[in-house]
This record gives C-alpha cells, structure tokens and sequence, in this order.
C-alpha cells in the first residue's frame, strides 16, 4: 500500500538528524482522491500509517481558485478554514502548513526536509548560483513566507512549467527553507535525496569546510553552576521557571536563518561575557520576547525551555543554525532573513500551534525538574515513574549507574518523550558523589525545583547481636545521606530562588518507623526518627531561601525488592532474625505485616506520588512529617 511507503520514508529520514530539525518535515502521498499528508505536532521518526490526515484533493485545489484576502493573517485564516472542510469525514488531526504546497506538486510522494547540508546552500548568498550548477534539473524559489503563501507561488511557477511544454522539476530548492522533493516512486525519491547530499557533502570538502557543528571540548563548570539556577529565573515569560540545559560553548547564528531555527530558538541570541538580568531585560525590550539562547563566548552556551524537552530541541536547533551559518559562509557568505520576513515567522499563529502540540503535556508537574536518589529499582523508580505520568523532569539518580541509564529509558519509553528522564550517578553516603550529582543535574536542567531523598537501605537484627558496621551502613545512607543530599540541593535551590518569587521543595522519603519504634531494626529507626529532625531543622533554616522541606512517611511497599528479594528482602531477613515471633516461612510473615495494615494492602508509588504533590502544591506547609500508611500508624 502506499501510505506504508510515505510512512516507511518519513520513519527513515526523521530518524537521521542530518535530515531533519526537531522531528520537522512533512511528508505526504496522493491516490485519485486523497492527499495524505503529516499532521502538525507529530514526528516523522515517529508518524504511522494512521496519523497521516486524509484530505479530499479536489477540495484542497479549490485553495488555488478561490479569492483569498489580501491582509497575510487573514490569508492565513482563509487557507485554514478551506483546508479544515477538506478533512475526510473518517480522519483527524491538522495537516501540514504546506499541504497546498504537497497538492500542487504532480507526484505521488513528495517528502519535504531540512538538511543543514541543503540549507548551508539556501541560507547563501551564492546559493541559487551553487544549486544550478550542482542541480540543474533542480528550480529554486526565491524566500516566499511559508504556508499559504508558499503554495500559491509554487502552484504558479508550476503551471508555468506546464504551459511552457515543461515537466515539473522533481527537486524544488526553497531559499532559507530547506528542499522539496516529489517522485513517483520511493526508490526515486531515496535516489534523489542520497544524490543531493553526496554533491553538497563534496561541495563542502573542496571549500574545505566541516560539515559538523564545531564545539569546545569541555564547559566551564563555575559558569554553568553559578549561572544557570539564575538564567531558569530570568527567562522565565510565566513566572513558572523554565528548564536551562548548558553546552560547551560553539558560535550561536548572528541572525534568522530559517523558520525552524526561529520558531524553536528565536531569530537571536542573547551574546555577553557578563550576563546580567538587566542584559535580559533589555533583550525583551529590543526584540519583544526573552531570548531562548544564551552565549557566554568562548565558556559556555544556555538554552532554555518549558520543559527539558523543549530545551533540548532549542539547543538541537542551535546547533545546526550554528553550522548551517558555517556552511552558508562557504557559499557566497551568509544570507539572514529579513525583519519583515522574521516577524511573519515569530507571530505566525501555525507555527505556535505546531511547536504547542508536540511539547505539549497536561501533568500537574509538567515544567517541573525532579531528582529522585534511589531510583534505579524498587520504590524509588516506581516513583520517578508517577512523577514522570505527571509531567515531571525526572533526573534518575542512584549509585548502580547501569541500573539508573535502564530506569531513564525504561520512563522515557512510557511517556514517548525523549528527555523525561535522564540518569546520574550518585552515592548519596559521599559528599563528593553527591555534589558532582547536583552539578550533573544543573548542567542538564539548569538547577532543581523537587528533590526527593528516597535512597535508603536496611538491615535488620537483634540489638545485642547488632554489628556496628551494619550501624555505620545504614545510617550512612539513610541519616548522613539525607544531610548531604539537602544540603548541596539547597545550594543550588537558593541561588534559583533568589531570583524569583518560586519555591522549591526538599522532601524525605522517610518510613511509617520514622514515626513509631520498630523492633530488632534499631538502625534504620533510629535513622528514620533522626530524618524527621533533620526535616524539621531544615524547615527552620532553608524557607529564608523559598525552600519547603517535609518528610513522607510510608508504609510497607511489599511487592518492591527491598521486601520481596527472595536472597535480601526484608521478608527473608524478618524469618531469619526471628522478628516475626512464630513464623516458620515466608508466607507467615507476609501475612502477619499485611494483617497490619487497616486498608488491607501494602503501598503503592502512585499513594506516594499522591503526598508529593500534596507537599509541592501546598504553599503554607514545610517541616511535616506525612503518614501514607493505610492506617497502620496513625498522628496523634
């Protein structure tokens, strides 16, 4: 079938960054009737067969016959009205700004993508010159603003091609826009595209050109951790903290190359050795909006977002402008687009939509950058996975790094998101682990809005026949790791807050035997009550820096493996050091805990989750301790 063909082609070229920016491009395919084309928001790499929209030709031709306004927004507004009629009654979703465009060009597929190869070409002075000679069965269009616009000039230049006994040209060079090509089949397309960038990629080796972004080889650690809490503050367009990812430094592009590059980094970027709020302040004032890129020349480079995924794509972007700048040096010197053509970009209301559904996400953390130690199994991951359900930015932290990269991937594929999580190495029981922790975090997200303390181990055993090494273990990591995590988290909290009327959170995961003695299990009790007084000190001290801290007290999470372990758990443990008076099996100690519990059952993350958000959005609340018990242990 053919719709598995143009499926087929936009899953491998939205797969290679080479082609693509941010999941862009659009694709589609036509039978008699229909014109199947990408969906607005949705991803190449990631398209399938029914997402593509379904859309009566003969209705999208009327785009070409019917009078339009002459004002651009009202233009804009009478192709979206004619392209919504055209949608089949059995399809849905927005299709392409391009879809006239797709409709006008007689071929059965057309597949329309950014290479930064190509657009090093489009972007050049010399770049119409460069393209006939290297394509000559190619046609060039000089910058028309895309959509509507678009169309209706290719749609003309096409019936000047058949008037004139000429077929229409299978490539269509788009001047700071990237490449169309349409086919009949999928081999020719795949042909044509392989022969486009073999012969820039030659063009470029004689210019002796790179054809790869050129970045520093390391960050300046001072400037990443001193500037980017503060950057989250100062970007900031809602008064909600936006994520700040850093890079080592590379040359930002000194203008607007393309309308991909201005819809996901701006059409400038924010260029000083000396950051200030007062340099941003001035930016907004300049330009009417925030920059999303930030360059310190030569140290370091910020991108900002909503969310780390919107950040991520910002500095993807980047990036490429970056080297399609270089790329364009080398064909004529550099040609930015215009202010007027610019502003179309920067207030097109499609392009808003676009970037709109494909970050968009409905959580009530979305925005929000959380920490979780402990995460890589067990209680700790299955919370990082509900914080993740929630929106949430979850840095996987845990001492078993392969354990953490599995956990990261293992929530990045629930949520379809490439950055919702991400994993960090970390020992909470040593500082310096713990400090380069905070650093990693802050490198990637700009700094911390909740940090959970959820690592904790646990030995059981009688008093009198307690080891003090099993003592010094495990209240290294359950009372001495809780201090060292709040404090270099606070650090990096208070600075963030500083600049900004938000707080943050710290919150414990501590234990139902934080709050009533447990026998034969001295050591973690001890720490867990001891957890509840550091929470309380903390509260005391840290709310001077918009810092809420509170301790979540749960009960017994029986399914996870620091209880169901067959080797470790705490029910082998409980069997063996008699703490369950009688039991002759495992089974007699998982029914004497249950029978415990006045709800019947163990705890779950998501009962967890529930209190996390409690403690987050709960503004007039720090220095709790929480009980998610079922009951068993209730506050007096």
């Amino acid at each position: 079938m053919s719709l598995s063909v143009i499926t087929k082609l936009s899953n491998f070229y939205g797969a290679d960054s080479a082609y693509v920016l941010a999941g862009g491009g659009n694709t589609s395919f036509k039978d008699g009737e229909h014109l199947y084309v990408k969906p607005s928001g949705i991803s190449l790499a990631q398209i399938r067969e029914k997402d593509f929209v379904k859309l009566s030709r003969e209705k999208v031709r009327l785009l070409f016959s019917e009078k339009a306004p002459a004002e651009p927004s009202a233009k804009e507004a009478f192709a979206k009205s004619l392209l919504s009629a055209a949608i089949s009654y059995d399809s849905e979703g927005r299709p392409s700004v391009e879809t006239p465009l797709h409709e006008a060009l007689p071929y059965k597929y057309v597949v329309h993508l950014h290479p930064a190869l190509v657009n090093g070409m489009t972007c050049g002075k010399d770049g119409r010159k460069i393209a006939e000679a290297l394509f000559p069965a190619s046609h060039w269009v000089e910058y028309t603003d895309p959509g509507y616009t678009l169309a209706l000039k290719i749609h003309s230049e096409i019936a000047n091609f058949a008037s004139a006994g000429k077929a229409c040209p299978k490539t269509i060079f788009l001047e700071n826009h990237g490449v169309f090509v349409a086919a009949d089949s999928e081999s020719e397309i795949r042909d044509i595209y392989a022969d486009i960038m073999a012969k820039l990629g030659q063009y470029y080796k004689d210019k002796a050109v790179s054809c790869t972004t050129d970045i520093a080889d390391s960050t300046d650690s001072a400037i990443i951790s001193g500037l980017a809490p503060k950057l989250r503050a100062w970007l900031s367009e809602s008064g909600r903290r936006v994520s700040v990812t850093s890079s080592p430094y590379f040359e930002p592009a000194a203008g607007p190359l393309t309308p991909d590059h201005i819809v996901y980094a701006k059409s400038f970027a924010l260029i000083s050795s000396d950051i200030k709020k007062e340099a941003v302040d001035e930016f907004k004032m300049k330009f009417s909006y925030k920059p999303l890129l930030v360059s310190v020349p030569g140290k370091s480079v910020f991108c900002a977002g909503n969310t780390l995924n919107d950040a991520m794509i910002c500095l993807e972007i980047a990036k490429d402008a970056s080297l399609v700048q270089k790329l364009a040096s080398a064909c004529g010197g550099v040609n930015y687009l215009s202010d007027a053509h610019r502003s179309f970009i920067e207030n097109w209301e499609v392009e808003s939509y676009r970037k709109k559904v494909s970050s968009s996400s409905g959580g009530r953390l979305t925005g929000k950058t959380v920490a979780v130690t402990g995460a890589a199994q067990g209680f700790g991951l299955g919370i990082a996975e509900e914080l993740a359900k929630e929106g949430a930015t979850v840095a996987v932290c845990d001492i078993n790094r392969e354990g953490a990269e599995k956990a990261a991937e293992q929530i990045r594929a629930m949520t379809g998101k490439k950055y919702s999580a991400f994993a960090v190495p970390g020992n909470v029981a040593d500082e310096s682990s713990v400090e380069k922790m905070i650093a990693w975090i802050v490198s990637v997200c700009g700094g911390l809005d909740i940090f959970i303390a959820n690592a904790g181990v646990l030995k059981a055993g009688p008093l009198k026949d307690f080891d003090k090494k099993s003592w010094d273990f495990v209240t290294s990591v359950n009372y001495s790791g809780y201090f060292l995590c709040a404090k270099h988290a606070a650090r990096s909290m208070a600075i963030q807050n500083s600049e900004g009327d938000e707080f943050s959170d710290i919150i414990q995961i501590n234990s139902k035997s934080g709050l009533a003695g447990s026998s034969r299990n001295a050591a973690y009790a001890g720490g867990k009550f001891g957890g509840i007084g550091l929470t309380q000190s903390f509260a005391l001290e840290l709310i001077e820096d918009k810092i809420k801290v509170n301790s979540i007290c749960p009960g017994n999470y029986y399914e996870g493996p620091l209880w169901s372990d067959p080797d470790n758990g705490l029910f082998v443990q409980y069997l063996r050091s008699g703490k369950v008076l009688g039991a002759k099996n495992i089974e007699d100690v998982k029914k004497f805990y249950a029978s415990k519990v006045p709800m019947g059952r163990g705890c779950y993350p998501k009962d967890v989750v529930r209190a996390i958000i409690y403690c987050v959005e709960q503004a007039y609340e720090t220095g709790q301790a929480l009980p998610v018990t079922g009951g068993q242990v209730m506050l007096n």
